[in-house]
C-alpha cells in the first residue's frame, strides 16, 4: 500500500471497528449484515484496506522473535520496563503475558476482517473480484501462520467473521489442519495474484509463492519447498540490492529485494493507549539508543530494547559488511562523534549493541514521535527465498550444488568467499548465513524452534517450543481450548 492507501484506513476503521479490549468487537452496531455494506467495489475495496491495515500490529511479532532467541536481550529502561517481554526474554512467561495475547488479539482481528470479505464474497460481481479475494486469503494464510509460529494448534476460523459463540464452539485446530488449509488457499491464490502490483505493498504471486514455500519449509516438507520457491527464484521479478549497507535505509524502501513489504506511515499519530491505532512502526521506537545529546544525525532517540549480544556481533568476520549495516557498534559511534552522549537503560542488558536494520530516524513524524515512525518491515525478501531454497534443496537431498549456489549469491554480496560445503556441514552453515543474514528481522526464534537448534537459547525449556494460549481468551471461549503443555 502506498500513504494514499493509509490516509483512508481512518475511514474504513469506523466501518470495521475493531475494540482495543476484544478482538470479536468487530463491527459497529448496524454493520452486522450485508445490506449495509458490499453493494459496490469500492466496499470490497475499502474493507481489504482494513484486512491490511492489521499488518501494522506485527511489529510485536518482530520484536518478541528476537528477543526470544539467543540474538539479543530485551533491554529498555530498567528490569521491569515492559515486564511481559522481560519474561519472554527471560522464558519466564505465563498464560497472563500481554504481550502474547496482543499477537493473538490482534492476528485474529485480521483474520476477522479477512473472513469479513469472505462471508460475503459472492454478493456482487466486479471486475478485478478474483485478484482482490486473492489478495485477502494472502493476507488470511499470513496472520494464521503467524498464529502457528507462536502457539501451535490455534481455532480456525474459515467462512465468517468471529463472534463469541463461534468460539466458544470450536476447538483448537491441530497445527498440520491449519498448515493444510493455508497450503490450499495459498495454492488458490496464487492463480489470481498478478506477478507485479501498481501499490506497493500489495500481494503478488511471488510473495505467495513464497510464504507457501515457508509453510511446507516449517513442515519438513523440503521437496515441495524447494519446488515453490525455485517458482520465486525463476520468475525473474527480484534480485538482491548490490550494497547491502543502503537495504534498510527508509530511502530504500520497495526495492527489487521486496518479495512483500510491510509498509508504515509516519504522518498518522497515535498513542500508547492503543498501538493498533497506529500507522508507524512502533518497534523502532522502541529499538533506537536512548541519546540524550551531540550530533546523533540522522537518527533520533529511542528506548533501548532488543539490544544483540556480543555474541552476535562477534559472530560476523571483520569483512563481512552486514555486521556494521545490522548492528550499531555504539563505542565506534561514540569515538567517531565525541560530543555524543546517551542512557545505558537497563544496566542489566546494556551490550552496546543495537539494531541498526531498524533504527529510528529524525523524520517530519506526527503524534507521539517514538510509536509513528516510517520504516518498513521488510517481511519478506529476496535473500530470505534464496536461503530457505538452499534449506530445502540441501536437507531433501535434491542438490547440495543448487544449494551452495543459493547461499553463495547472499555471501558474495556480504563480501564474503563461496563456500563448498555438502551434506549435513551444508547444512549447518546454511543455517549460520541465515542467522547472519536475517538477524534483527524477527526470524531467529522460530528458526531455531524448527531446526532445533535451541540450546544458546537462555533458560529454554522443552515447553518453550510454543507460547501459552492467554489465558483470558481460554476462558472467554468457554474454557473450550486447551493450554499448551506445562504451562
Amino acid at each position: 500500500m502506498n500513504n494514499t492507501l493509509k490516509k483512508i484506513i481512518a475511514f474504513v476503521i469506523v466501518v470495521m471497528c475493531i475494540s482495543c479490549d476484544d478482538y470479536l468487537e468487530i463491527l459497529p452496531e448496524g454493520q452486522e449484515n450485508s445490506e449495509n455494506y458490499f453493494n459496490s467495489k469500492s466496499d470490497y475495496e475499502d474493507a481489504l484496506v482494513g484486512v491490511y491495515d492489521l499488518l501494522s500490529t506485527t511489529y510485536l511479532n518482530n520484536i518478541l522473535g528476537e528477543i526470544a532467541s539467543d540474538n539479543s536481550l530485551c533491554g529498555g529502561g530498567s528490569p521491569t520496563d515492559v515486564l511481559d517481554w522481560q519474561q519472554i526474554d527471560d522464558m519466564t512467561h505465563t498464560p497472563d503475558n500481554g504481550a502474547l495475547r496482543n499477537i493473538f488479539q490482534w492476528m485474529y482481528a485480521g483474520i476477522s476482517r479477512a473472513n469479513y470479505i469472505v462471508e460475503f464474497q459472492d454478493k456482487i460481481d466486479f471486475d478485478g473480484k478474483e485478484e482482490l479475494l486473492a489478495e485477502n486469503l494472502f493476507l488470511r494464510s499470513y496472520y494464521y501462520f503467524e498464529l502457528v509460529k507462536f502457539f501451535g494448534d490455534v481455532p480456525m476460523y474459515l467462512n465468517s467473521r468471529i463472534t463469541l459463540e463461534q468460539s466458544q464452539s470450536i476447538a483448537r485446530t491441530p497445527k498440520d489442519q491449519v498448515y493444510a488449509q493455508l497450503e490450499m488457499d495459498l495454492q488458490t491464490a496464487i492463480l489470481s495474484l498478478p506477478q507485479q502490483q501498481t501499490q506497493n505493498g500489495r500481494a503478488t504471486k511471488g510473495a505467495a509463492l513464497a510464504l507457501l514455500g515457508k509453510i511446507y519449509l516449517y513442515q519438513d516438507k523440503f521437496t515441495e519447498a524447494a519446488n515453490t520457491l525455485d517458482q520465486v527464484i525463476n520468475s525473474g521479478q527480484y534480485q538482491l540490492v548490490s550494497d547491502f549497507t543502503t537495504l534498510f535505509l527508509n530511502s530504500n524502501e520497495n526495492t527489487q529485494e521486496a518479495v512483500f513489504e510491510v509498509q508504515y506511515f509516519g504522518g498518522e499519530g497515535g498513542g500508547f493507549d492503543c498501538f493498533q491505532c497506529v500507522e508507524g512502526n512502533v518497534a523502532v521506537g522502541f529499538m533506537g539508543p536512548r541519546f540524550t545529546g551531540g550530533n546523533f544525525s540522522p537518527y533520533t532517540s529511542g528506548f533501548s530494547f532488543n539490544p544483540p549480544t556480543a555474541e552476535l556481533y562477534n559472530s560476523y568476520a571483520e569483512e563481512d559488511v552486514r555486521r556494521d549495516a545490522t548492528i550499531l557498534n555504539m563505542a565506534q559511534f561514540v569515538a567517531e562523534r565525541p560530543g555524543v552522549t546517551f542512557g545505558l537503560g537497563n544496566q542489566n542488558d546494556y551490550t552496546g549493541y543495537y539494531n541498526k536494520k531498524y533504527i529510528p530516524y529524525a523524520e517530519a513524524n506526527a503524534g507521539d514521535v517514538n510509536l509513528t515512525h516510517s520504516n518498513n518491515y521488510r517481511a519478506i525478501r529476496y535473500a530470505d527465498v534464496l536461503l530457505m531454497a538452499a534449506e530445502a534443496f540441501n536437507r531433501s537431498g535434491l542438490s547440495d550444488s543448487k544449494a551452495q549456489n543459493y547461499v553463495n549469491l547472499v555471501r558474495e554480496r556480504a563480501g564474503l568467499d563461496d563456500i563448498a560445503s555438502s551434506g549435513s556441514n551444508l547444512t549447518q552453515d546454511i543455517y549460520r548465513e541465515r542467522r547472519l543474514e536475517m538477524a534483527g528481522e524477527g526470524h531467529r526464534f522460530f528458526d531455531q524452534v524448527r531446526t532445533g537448534q535451541t540450546s544458546t537459547i537462555p533458560n529454554f525449556s522443552p515447553k518453550n517450543v510454543v507460547f501459552p494460549i492467554p489465558r483470558i481468551e481460554i476462558e472467554l471461549a468457554g474454557n473450550n481450548w486447551e493450554q499448551n503443555p506445562d504451562y
